[in-house]
């Protein structure tokens, strides 16, 4: 292969991997979740996926305190998000019992979880924090310290 040749398939690769992101772009809240359909979830925690560019909190819950207990995945804000309000590995370990207040998915088929987002999570010791992300169209419903009056 000619050295032209070997500059044009690296730049050619490199426009491929630049694109790349844009497939994984970070959706807006009302492409997934439903604003309108609250849920409430009292469990276990399960796992807690630290990814970016949301966290995932898996627990098995009965959505608000009745019915069967299903396996439910909450998302919330980056990990550094929840970090910042003092959510940390230790805090969410398997076994843990929360209360999640959030949205449920438009996907309502819970297969092979259901989803939800969370807005605020609430602590055995009764400490609420906030776990979602604003500006991405999740409903103003107070639980976002940013959006207070100041």
């Amino acid at each position: 292969m000619t050295l032209m040749r070997r500059i044009a398939a690296g730049l050619a690769l490199t426009a491929l991997g630049l694109g790349a992101p844009a497939a994984q772009a970070h959706h807006a809240f009302a492409a997934e979740f439903d604003g309108k359909a609250p849920v409430l979830l009292r469990g276990k925690v399960t796992k807690v996926e630290w990814i970016n560019p949301h966290t995932w909190i898996h627990m098995t819950a009965a959505a608000g305190g009745v019915g069967p207990e299903r396996e439910w995945m909450v998302e919330g804000g980056t990990p550094n998000t929840l970090l910042r309000v003092g959510i940390t590995r230790d805090t969410l370990k398997p076994g843990t019992d929360i209360i999640v207040h959030g949205y449920q998915s438009k996907d309502r088929a819970c297969t092979p979880a259901c989803k939800a987002n969370g807005r605020d999570v609430t602590l055995a010791n009764g400490q609420k924090l906030f776990m979602g992300s604003s500006g991405t169209g999740a409903p103003r419903d107070g639980a976002d310290p940013s959006e207070m009056p100041h």
